[in-house]
């Protein structure tokens, strides 16, 4: 599955929900990624789950894909350039029974079976790069085999048809995405133990703005919101100036993102008992059940055609 856009169009999060559909369903998937901004790659195929244990860290394994190891139980996650290559692993030493690719839509060179592109109602009228943020225009999005949308953008897509240009009307599902109770950064996962309240928000993620709307949206109070770049890597003076902005504003939370805070781990971990608490957001994505019960049909018809 893919995108358009580039960065911040929530792939993430709905990788992870349609991997856990699939295990519901009785299937072994693999998640297969680059591992974008890995800080020390790995020749060749890298196991970061075989889907019973996380085998991996950050700097060898990328922040999506460590993330989606911790999150998925059942499912395995491998690092590859060559995505056939950690394919082909998987099936043969891991036992999977269908790959995800995290954001495979542009990558021509592997053959999928079914295609899925995510949308935002921006996409509808934004140009192609540099003048906008779509990597493609809009008509590429008519090879899909299907379309998920955002809940909120539902009336947007509602002839699909007319929007791409598009001979014939794919289908197109809704997602719903929703912040879940902040997690402690370190140690990792454990309750954070409080509701929303006031906060220091930091992301390195492409759109930090949408994760400051949502925490916001989830009642957490943002005395400042302090950005950095996409899969940036977290030094000791970043922290410090986020520790120092969190004493000024009179706060003893930093509130960040999961894909942040796997980055930010180590580091938190070596931060002074008196340090602000780093917590994070998991953000859960749940596509309407027809989507579940068309994906489960077409896997099952690709299957037979075989």
């Amino acid at each position: 599955m893919g995108n358009l856009s580039v960065g911040g169009s929530g792939k993430t999060p709905l990788v992870a929900a349609l991997a856990s559909l699939l295990v519901a369903a009785g299937e072994r998937p693999s998640v297969l990624s680059r591992g974008y901004g890995r800080r020390c790659p790995a020749d060749g195929v890298l196991v970061v789950s075989d889907g019973r244990q996380v085998l991996e860290g950050v700097g060898r394994a990328g922040d999506e894909p460590l993330m989606l190891a911790r999150q998925l139980a059942g499912v395995a996650v491998l690092v590859a350039a060559d995505r056939y290559l950690a394919g082909t692993l998987a099936e043969h030493r891991l036992g999977c029974t269908v790959h995800l690719l995290d954001d495979g839509f542009q990558h021509l060179a592997l053959e999928r079976d079914i295609d899925l592109l995510l949308l935002g109602e921006a996409d509808t009228t934004d140009a192609v790069l540099p003048a906008g943020r779509l990597r493609e225009p809009l008509d590429v999005g008519c090879d899909a085999d299907a379309w998920l949308v955002p809940a909120s953008a539902q009336d947007a897509f509602a002839e699909p048809d007319a929007i791409m240009g598009c001979r014939n009307a794919k289908p197109v599902f809704t997602v719903e995405t929703a912040a879940r109770p902040p997690l402690r950064v370190h140690p990792w996962g454990h309750p954070a133990g409080l509701q929303a309240t006031r906060a220091v928000a930091l992301a390195g993620i492409a759109r930090p703005g949408r994760f400051f709307e949502s925490a916001r949206a989830s009642g957490w109070e943002l005395a400042e919101e302090i950005a950095f770049p996409d899969h940036h890597r977290y030094g000791t003076r970043d922290l410090n100036r986020v520790v120092r902005a969190a004493r000024a504003a009179a706060v003893d939370v930093v509130l960040t993102t999961e894909k942040d805070a796997v980055r930010l781990e180590d580091a938190v971990a070596r931060l002074e008992s008196t340090a602000p608490r780093f917590l994070y957001l998991p953000i859960a994505a749940q596509p309407s059940p027809a989507f579940r019960n068309w994906l489960l049909a077409r896997l099952a018809a690709v299957r037979t055609a075989r």
